[in-house]
This record gives C-alpha cells, structure tokens and sequence, in this order.
C-alpha cells in the first residue's frame, strides 16, 4: 500500500469514526462485529444466526425486535464478502437515537481499515466498540520538544502533525543586584543555586513526561534565545536515555515558552520530516506563492477544482482533513423533482430549486472527498491531505473551502 492510498484509507476511517462516536442506541441495540483477517467470514455469520435465536428470549419486545433486525441487517451485509479482505472488516448496526424520541436503523462497514484488525468481536450495547479501530488513528512517531532560558522553560511533543505543549516552567531566579563586596559573591552564588536548581527541575519534568514514550520518539530537539540551552545539554541535565535521543543542533529561537515551541518546529524542519509538518507547510505555502500571479497554476474551491481535475490539469490535489461535504442525490417531495448538490452533514438540505419547497429527501450520497480522490487517480495527480492542527491547515478549510490545487498549467 502506498503513502497516498494509506492517508485515504485513514481520513475515510476517521470520519467513519466522528459519525459512529455519537451514535447511541435505546438500549443495548447496536450491534459491533469485528473481523480480522485471518477469521472466516462463513465462521461470523454462522455465529450471528446463532445469536439471532438467543436474541428471541429478551424479554423487552421493542429491545428484542431491534436486536434481531441489527442482527438480520449484519448477517444480509456478510453476504456481500467472500472473506475479510486483506485488513478485515468491521461493521457497525443498529438503531439509534435521532431524538425526540424516534430512532432510525444505520449499517456502517469499514472494509479497508489502514492497519489489519487484530481479535474477533462481537457486542450488543447502548455504543459502537471503536477501541480497535481508534488505535489506527494514533500516530506512534514522535519528536520532544524544549526550549530553556533563564527566565522560563517549555517542553512538549510533536506527533503527527500535532504539537502538544505538555507544561510552561517559569524560574523567578533574581535579577541584577547593587550589592557590593561579600553580599555581591553571595547574591551571584544564590543566583547560580537557583539557576541550577531551575535547569534540574525543568530537565526533570520533561524527561519524566518522555520517558514512557522513548520507543516512538525519533529524536528530543532543544531550542532557547541564549546560550543556556547549550549549557543545559553540555552539562548533563538531562537523563541518560533521553541524552541518547538528544539532536546534535540546537536551535537560536526568541521565545522559551509555547510560542518558542511552535518556532522550534518551524525551524527544525528539515529534523522532522516524519512528522510531516514541514511538508505540509512547505506546499501550502508553494499553493499560496502560485495563487498570487498573473496567470496561476493554482485554484481552489469545488467548482474550480473539479473542473481542472476533469481537464487533468491538476498536479498535486490539496484536501483538508476537516473536510465533510457530501455530493447527495436529493428529490423534493413537493413536486418530484430530483438533483445532485453537495451538502453538509452539519447544515439543513437546501430547497427545491424547482419549486423552492422544503420537503427534500436525501438519496445516496459519496463524499467530497471520495469523489475528487476518484478524479485525481484518473489524472495521475498527488493527492496531499493537510491537517487542521497546523496555521496553514486551518487556512485551507476556512479560507479555501478545504479543497486546493497546484496545476500542471495555468487555466483561463
């Protein structure tokens, strides 16, 4: 599997995840069944019917019509697999709650999850079991994070393309003095003291907040505005399994708190290109650079980038991972009228544009992003996602419309 295929199979699998998170049921209705590669899918449907006939002795008549149609509808979507694929196969259904008091019947299968499936299960509660499907999410490879001077410290991590600052360490170690003669050598002496005892405590939290993690960090990457992030590293503050870890640069930043270390990242860079982070700014800003000529080889927004991936004019296709727009089949029920409109989970159906009525129903529906990955394939063009956890990010989804593209050529 590729880099792009696996990002794909990752951002379906996390908007599967966001849906299936707030789905709850009446009661212990939904049903979970997971299936790893290496399970028969004739094994799990045989273990449903026989799941359906103990569901026949619940006692509640409406817990046990729910169940045995969960159970039904899982046992009628096995029919469509001959194995569990490469991965396995997950399928989530039941009815849930859609509020005052009514309910609606939901069938969600994830059968290319990104990593394989690890143990058979099989549950009925009032939630969907995501354990295993939420493990897939988190990004193991990972950089620590320190910037120090006298005045203040801060430490984190990088992952992914997160940065999380775990804690801001101020030091009150005193100022300049006036004193003269023996009071002078003492105050300089409790200045040090306190130095030293500052440069302890801040090593010491941040390696007790690194150290459970020390397997997936890739490397502890130091930055500060002095001199003092290089004393701290010489003088052996640190513990002896993160000084293994410890990057052979230091980086000149303004800042010794959070500020500090999002400067860190920008300017270690080309330390962590696992992580991403520096990839992503750096097209982001390559789109950015390009929108602001005469004649562009870039555009953005859905109507613009669909149009250039039909032309295959699209190089590299920039898609937020933020973004939740669905292409839907809608029919008005007022005069029958049918039209295809991307929509939003989040927002009301628009009116009929036939005869502005409001009673729209919703067919199928693929998401946005599902569709222009199609397109792109088909033009050969790289598909990037960028993050919304980044300042550039979060400028595609809101700015753009969470769809950019830098193109082969300028479009008129």
């Amino acid at each position: 599997m590729d880099d792009a295929e696996l990002a794909t199979r990752r951002v379906r699998l996390k908007m599967a995840l966001e849906e299936l998170r707030e789905m709850r049921g009446f009661g212990t209705e939904l049903v979970t069944l997971i299936i790893p590669p290496d399970r028969q899918v004739s094994d799990a449907r045989s273990m449903l019917q026989v799941e359906h006939g103990q569901a026949a002795n619940i006692k509640s008549k409406g817990t046990r019509k729910n169940v045995q149609g969960a159970i039904e509808s899982a046992i009628s979507t096995l029919s469509r697999y001959r194995s569990a694929g490469e991965h396995g196969l997950a399928i989530f259904v039941g009815s849930i709650v859609i509020g005052n008091n009514k309910s609606r019947m939901v069938n969600i299968v994830v059968e290319d999850p990104p990593q394989p499936l690890l143990s058979f299960r099989y549950r009925c509660d009032s939630t969907f079991e995501l354990d295993q499907l939420e493990d897939m999410l988190v990004d193991k490879k990972s950089y620590g994070l320190f910037v120090i001077d006298r005045a203040e410290a801060a430490y984190g991590i990088a992952s992914g393309k997160r940065i999380h600052v775990q804690e801001h360490l101020v030091s009150n170690i005193m100022g300049k003095h006036r004193q003269g003669g023996q009071s002078a050598q003492r105050f300089e002496r409790l200045i040090e003291e306190a130095a030293h005892n500052f440069f302890k405590r801040a090593t010491e939290h941040a390696c007790d907040y690194w150290l459970p993690e020390l397997e997936n960090i890739q490397a502890v990457i130091i930055g500060g505005p002095g001199a003092t992030k290089d004393f701290v590293v010489k003088n052996e503050y640190f513990h002896h399994e993160i000084v293994k870890k410890i990057a052979a640069t230091t980086f000149d930043v303004g800042y010794s708190n959070e500020s500090g270390i999002r400067e860190l990242v920008d300017n270690a860079g080309s330390l962590m290109q696992e992580i991403e982070l520096d990839a992503e700014r750096e097209v982001m800003n390559a789109f950015l650079s390009e929108l602001i000529k005469a004649h562009p080889k870039a555009t953005y927004g859905e109507r613009m980038i669909r149009e250039a991936l039909n032309a295959g004019a699209v190089d590299r296709l920039l898609l937020s991972e933020g973004l939740r727009r669905r292409v839907a089949e809608l029919t008005c029920a007022s005069c029958n009228h049918a039209w295809t409109e991307t929509v939003s989970r989040h927002e009301a159906l628009p009116p009929c544009p036939s005869c502005d009525g409001n009673r729209v129903d919703e067919g199928e529906s693929t998401s946005l992003i599902d569709e222009f990955v199609q397109l792109a394939l088909k033009g050969n063009a790289e598909v990037l996602y960028i993050s919304v956890d980044t300042e550039e990010g979060a400028q595609l989804l809101e700015g753009f419309g969470g769809t950019a593209a830098l193109l082969r050529y300028a479009m008129m």
